[in-house]
């Protein structure tokens, strides 16, 4: 118990807690919520069993895709680095490990064909301020996927904690990391959608966000953490993720219709979150609607990852196809 943060206090509390849901019971009550938050039975040293294997879970399935992704995908796919920086998810915080892109022409079907251009990085201005790491080195990419700034693995990571033990600490980089997933996707969306074609738009909009993104976690971190904000900005932002998606989706999916899966991520993952509209009491104590909701999302990696692997087959495939008529 200890071992998770456990103090003798805390364990008061969680015995405590229960005294009081048995007199509400005995006495005709509905269950009540302590601070805003249901009562679980704890597991072990898991404040809330379901949730945490949940999210451990669906961190394992992005881990699996993500390798079987790498296999499958060669690096010089066009969006590899990218696709495999969403999994690892290579922040601007790290600006010297980013991963660079080919330029690529606007065609027809937005697509994009590759240019006479040499494949270039796509953030020089960035890669400029690595501390000793060559030119050379981050041309390779070399260190991409092992950058310490991971966000989708991170966030499944620091949910699995706050629902192991819920403190201010591990609720705030469960808070934090979430917005950050958020936000990534919006970029690897603006990177599909507009910086295979015009790197320096795409550039220019990484930085937007990770001043949104900074300002975000200041605002919470220093001035208040205000929950009501922090729901309304977390859904603003899914909300362009989401209409950004889809409008691209609609636009290519006759001429590549393995945008399908991608359209079928995005439409499963904004009915699964109605889960989240359901507040009732644990089922069992353990049970939640959040809980039920991790797990109905595990299945959603693999299908988001099969579309990531056959767009960045089909964009080699492209690449190499102009290369060869060059």
């Amino acid at each position: 118990m200890s071992l998770a943060g456990w103090t003798c206090r805390d364990d008061c509390k969680y015995e405590c807690m229960w005294v009081t849901v048995g007199l509400y019971l005995q006495e005709g009550h509905r269950v009540p919520q302590f601070h805003g938050k249901w009562p679980f039975s704890r597991f072990l040293f898991f404040q809330e069993p379901a949730s945490a294997v949940a999210s451990f879970l669906n961190g394992l399935a992005s881990l699996m895709m993500l390798w079987r992704y790498r296999t499958s995908v060669p690096a010089s796919s066009p969006m590899y680095h990218t696709c495999v920086a969403f999994a690892w998810a290579t922040w601007a915080l790290s600006p010297a490990r980013s991963a660079p892109l080919p330029t690529l022409t606007r065609s027809s079907t937005d697509c994009g064909a590759l240019s006479e251009k040499p494949p270039a990085v796509l953030f020089p201005s960035l890669h400029d301020q690595g501390r000793g790491s060559s030119r050379k080195e981050l041309g390779s990419g070399k260190g991409t996927e092992w950058s310490p700034s991971r966000v989708s693995l991170n966030a499944w990571f620091w949910s699995t904690v706050f629902h192991t033990r819920d403190t201010d600490l591990t609720e705030r980089m469960d808070y934090f990391c979430a917005s950050t997933v958020i936000l990534h996707s919006v970029y690897l969306c603006c990177v599909r959608t507009v910086g295979l074609q015009r790197p320096a738009r795409a550039s220019a909009f990484r930085a937007l966000l990770l001043l949104l993104l900074t300002a975000h976690i200041s605002y919470l971190s220093l001035v208040r953490f205000d929950y009501g904000y922090n729901l309304a900005a977390n859904v603003a932002i899914g909300l362009v993720n989401v209409l950004w998606w889809l409008a691209w989706c609609l636009r290519n999916r006759r001429q590549l219709p393995h945008v399908r899966k991608c359209m079928a991520v995005v439409l499963l993952l904004q009915g699964l979150s109605l889960l989240e509209l359901l507040d009732f009491p644990p089922l069992f104590w353990v049970l939640d609607a959040h809980a039920i909701w991790h797990i109905s999302t595990i299945p959603v990696h693999v299908l988001f990852f099969s579309f990531l692997e056959d767009d960045s087959l089909y964009l080699l495939q492209e690449s190499e196809a102009k290369f060869k008529l060059d």
